[in-house]
């Protein structure tokens, strides 16, 4: 029972970091993520392998969300993940409609990932 919770929980922390995915395809893509104009040749190809590395991240996690010996890696992937996103976005502050809508999404993922580490805990203890 305990497991199938991580698992769940751990899926939708994958599913939050494989939405930038899409922004491999292209400068709408990335456009329509962030609501950032990607006209710079130089920043296109940053933020669309920004979003292959997403793209493996979030293949990690949907893999370790079957795989409970590699859950804690992902624990600890996720959480720097999710507080680096959360330290950059309130260091930096004044961002737009579109990251604030990335922020909400990061702020599910780590209630998510909060839930399933204390589950996972539990486990161990039982």
């Amino acid at each position: 029972m305990l497991e199938h919770a991580i698992t769940g929980l751990l899926l939708v922390v994958a599913v939050i970091h494989l939405v930038p995915v899409s922004g491999f395809l292209g400068s709408r893509q990335l456009s329509a993520l962030y609501g950032i104009d990607v006209g710079n040749p130089d920043l296109e190809i940053l933020m669309r392998h920004r979003a292959v590395l997403f793209g493996i991240v979030g293949a990690f996690f949907v893999y370790s969300a079957f795989v409970p010996a590699l859950q804690p890696i992902a624990f600890a992937g996720a959480t720097l993940s999710l507080l680096s996103f959360f330290y950059l976005a309130f260091a930096v502050g004044r961002y737009g409609p579109a990251i604030r809508k990335i922020v909400i999404g990061d702020v599910v993922a780590a209630a998510c990932l909060i839930a399933a580490i204390a589950l996972y805990l539990m486990k161990d203890e039982t």
